[in-house]
């Protein structure tokens, strides 16, 4: 008897994929207009832009990650919005503001995976594990310069870091990896087999805050080895599964200034034709990058919230003993 497909799977298939059409049809037109979204979307100069972050949620304080860091950072640089605090219609309304009438709102996606009663049934009958099904759904929030009535206080700005070339953050972040890291020669590298990241000096660098773009890029590359997150780094230069781990790298390197409040300047598109092929191709590609930038992101700063918190206890057991 031929298969006939569930209507209601293929229906609910649908709206997911028409999801990846959408943000993935939004990321290629910034691509194709010459911005880069995770490129930081801040000035550096009061006023003239907003301020330096991730994106957050102005209610809790959690950072968004993955592939809603670019959309809410590509509303940032379209609307020339001043914050990177966002709140949904309801938790606006709950912190006493109101969302400005005419005012759009940016959709965010979450993802996550379910397993169906029907599927738990048939595994206890047949046995096996259960499967669980992806799914892909969509939310609206509204950036706080789009909300009036919000107590002052509600979300704090991060403040900017002193204007200077060797950033304190930056060091101890990368000290805090593991990573064999190695300063000089010429150029900036991974090299996968004997695990070392290579950059040149920082006084090499045209703009010497950029030496730490670069740290970063190369230290997103370096969680990819089996011992840390385990991505396939074996990529023939100018293959698109090259093109697909540089995007990981830039983006985790975006991601990583954002957290520690480093801003770059705006990085050369070397990659974009590439990079453009890969999500022409593939809804999800972007997606994945994304993903898999927070994730390398999250490795290393967690790696530095120890390391911090270790130096912290040290610091006051010396005072205790002294």
């Amino acid at each position: 008897m031929p298969h006939t497909p569930n209507r209601r799977t293929a229906r609910e298939a649908e709206p997911r994929a028409n999801l990846y059409d959408e943000v993935t049809r939004r990321i290629i037109a910034q691509l194709e207009a010459g911005r880069l979204p995770w490129v930081q979307p801040w000035s550096n100069t009061l006023g003239a832009g907003p301020c330096a972050g991730l994106p957050r949620n102005a209610a809790s304080g959690r950072p968004y990650s993955g592939i809603n860091v670019l959309i809410l950072w590509g509303a940032v640089i379209e609307a020339g919005y001043h914050s990177q605090g966002w709140l949904t219609f309801r938790q606006a309304i709950a912190a006493g503001g109101a969302v400005r009438k005419g005012e759009h709102g940016t959709t965010v996606v979450y993802a996550d995976r379910f397993t169906p009663e029907a599927e738990k049934t048939r595994a206890a009958q047949e046995g096996g594990e259960a499967r669980a099904l992806p799914f892909l759904k969509r939310f609206t929030v509204f950036n706080a310069a789009q909300i009036d009535g919000l107590p002052e206080g509600l979300f704090a700005e991060p403040a900017p870091l002193p204007d200077r070339e060797v950033e304190p953050i930056g060091e101890s972040l990368i000290a805090a990896s593991g990573i064999d890291f190695r300063v000089g020669g010429a150029r900036a590298y991974y090299a996968p087999e004997p695990d070392f990241v290579a950059v040149p000096p920082q006084p090499a660098f045209r703009d010497q805050i950029n030496y730490y773009r670069t740290c970063f890029h190369e230290l997103t590359h370096a969680t990819g080895h089996p011992s840390r997150l385990g991505r396939s780094l074996k990529n023939a230069f100018g293959s698109k599964d090259y093109a697909r781990e540089e995007l990981v790298a830039e983006m985790g390197s975006a991601f990583l200034c954002a957290s520690l409040g480093i801003v770059p300047t705006v990085r050369h598109a070397d990659y974009i034709g590439a990079w453009l092929e890969v999500c022409q191709e593939d809804n999800r590609a972007i997606f994945r990058a994304a993903s898999q930038a927070s994730k390398a992101a999250d490795w290393l700063l967690t790696r530095h919230a120890e390391a911090c918190a270790s130096d912290s206890v040290m610091e006051i057991e010396g005072r205790a003993a002294a």
